[in-house]
């Protein structure tokens, strides 16, 4: 990463001040994500964690879709490593979100392995949308802090209160998390190349949903990425 003035590397960031439409942001995706993790951490008791497996996970993995594949498996009668496989399904996406922020995260191994902690979906939605390095960097370690937060609190919060108000989704808080991502994603849908990527992902997906294991969709969307990359050098010739 090339030197700026005023900044020395590594997660400098993380003290500097963010622009303040940046840190609203961050704590709106915040709380909303911690009201999610109340209902991940009523469903990991619910299968049979116990409050503290469920808050180590949640710091540790930090993935929501991955957990609740975890914990999903587990509740049906699967074992760890049966849990295991959807789970990294699920996770290797966050592989490709953090090649898409190499220019942003920072140059030390140290630092830049504490960074990754907090490359997910609404960290890289939030940088990706912004229109500098400097924002965006600001954006990715505000959001990743406020995500982190939120969702071990909500974790917590959900683990103690335990089966006492019922499966979540039936409040509609399942719809908190992609709501929010295609509201952040719709920015990144006015490059050229993006519609195309987007469209053949989602067909790919829908189509692999019937009969696929879960999270082997969502990693084969991936694949949409090659003609967005072809219709981006398209559109530039």
């Amino acid at each position: 990463m090339p030197d700026r003035p005023g900044y020395r590397g590594g997660m400098d960031v993380a003290v500097a001040r963010p622009p303040s439409s940046a840190l609203t942001g961050a704590v709106g995706i915040g709380v909303a994500v911690g009201v999610y993790g109340i209902s991940f951490g009523v469903l990991a008791v619910a299968s049979g964690l116990s409050p503290a497996q469920a808050c180590v996970m949640s710091m540790l993995v930090f993935t929501g879709a991955s957990q609740f594949a975890f914990v999903g498996v587990i509740a049906a009668g699967g074992g760890a490593f049966a849990a295991m496989g959807p789970a990294v399904m699920l996770a290797v996406r966050n592989a490709a979100y953090g090649l898409s922020l190499t220019s942003i995260l920072p140059a030390r191994l140290r630092d830049r392995a504490l960074a990754a902690h907090l490359v997910i979906d609404e960290t890289t939605a939030m940088a990706r949308a912004q229109s500098d390095p400097d924002a965006a960097r600001h954006a990715f370690v505000a959001t990743g802090v406020s995500v982190w937060v939120f969702w071990n609190l909500g974790t917590l919060a959900g683990a103690l209160i335990g089966g006492g108000i019922g499966d979540p989704r039936t409040l509609g808080l399942d719809a908190m998390f992609p709501a929010a991502f295609l509201a952040l994603l719709a920015p990144q849908l006015r490059r050229p190349s993006a519609p195309v990527a987007a469209v053949t992902g989602v067909v790919i997906a829908l189509a692999l949903v019937p009969f696929a294991p879960a999270g082997v969709p969502i990693i084969a969307a991936m694949a949409g990425v090659v003609p967005g990359v072809l219709a981006g050098k398209g559109v530039r010739g």
